[in-house]
């Protein structure tokens, strides 16, 4: 019988939801860990060792991802529901392990916390299975070569955590000043923002140049990542690169580092959650100064 996990989400998402996904693998040792996740990012931890297979998943739509794995136990490591229960439950899989979701006609002593970490929130789920997992699975063994490299990676998913170009440029040039090499990161889709640092800094400007393998390995053996709550901020956690790491709208208490507090410096003025898809940065974010930046890149003796 195989076991179905639905993940369906991008690399942040994906990688906070790594140690749930090893916790499956030992409850379930003698079965084959399917992923019906989002590509790149699936195939990759396939290629990592962390899934078995996976089932190319767009979101939530499409059809049921469990009508084409045959017998199975479905995970819900997506969401809390109704629409991801409804999902696993239309493949008719033999068991279902998920959140409490009465509006999906599904009933679970596992119910959602709204203030808890991702990473715990998913563990949790499959700990209450019988599972075995922790905060201490998020660690990932990607090939590097080490470097001196600042990486500053000034992208997000949405304009709410996306802290001003001009303040990052500010951060490069006193970097650089320091003699610090700097190199900008980001997505295809980023090229832009980042030439508003590189052009104006002079610094590398790598963006759109790696695959998710190539960015991972580029991570892996930096010296320092800056960046927003965003994905590549996720993955120094799990690869052990020491960090810098920018929050607003959202509480690191919820996203933040889950390990190795002595590499990762979490920058958060906020009280309270603000909008995740605003069209404006939040003003949680946008109370981080440069020096706050860079006092915590070059702290104190």
């Amino acid at each position: 019988m195989t076991v179905l996990a639905l993940r369906a989400l991008g690399l942040g998402d994906a990688l906070t939801g790594v140690p749930a996904l090893r916790g499956l693998k030992r409850l379930y040792p003698d079965r084959s860990l399917v992923l019906a996740g989002s590509d790149p990012v699936s195939s990759w931890l396939q290629r990592l060792g962390v899934v078995d297979e996976v089932l190319a998943t767009d979101g939530l739509a499409g059809p049921p991802p469990g009508r084409s794995v045959g017998p199975h136990t479905a995970v819900n490591l997506h969401g809390r529901g109704p629409q991801s229960h409804r999902l696993l439950l239309d493949g008719s899989p033999d068991e279902l392990i998920a959140l409490d979701c009465p509006d999906a006609g599904f009933r679970s002593t596992t119910v959602w916390r709204a203030d808890e970490h991702e990473v715990e929130r998913w563990c949790r789920v499959v700990r209450d299975a019988g599972g075995s997992c922790s905060p201490e699975d998020l660690r990932l063994d990607v090939p590097s070569t080490p470097s001196d490299a600042v990486l500053v990676h000034p992208g997000a998913a949405s304009v709410a955590r996306q802290w001003p170009p001009e303040r990052w440029v500010a951060v490069v040039t006193a970097l650089q000043e320091a003699g610090r090499r700097v190199m900008v990161t980001g997505g295809p889709a980023e090229r832009e923002l980042c030439g508003l640092i590189s052009k104006p800094t002079g610094c590398e400007d790598v963006s759109g140049l790696h695959d998710l393998d190539s960015l991972a390995e580029l991570v892996a053996g930096a010296a320092l990542l800056i960046s927003g709550d965003t994905g590549v901020a996720h993955l120094a956690t799990a690869v052990g690169t020491a960090s810098v790491t920018l929050f607003g709208p959202t509480p690191p208490q919820w996203w933040g580092p889950a390990i190795d507090p002595n590499l990762h410096t979490v920058l958060y003025h906020g009280t309270e959650p603000g909008d995740p898809h605003a069209d404006r940065p939040d003003p949680a974010l946008l109370s981080i100064t440069v020096q706050d930046v860079l006092a915590a890149v070059s702290p104190p003796d």
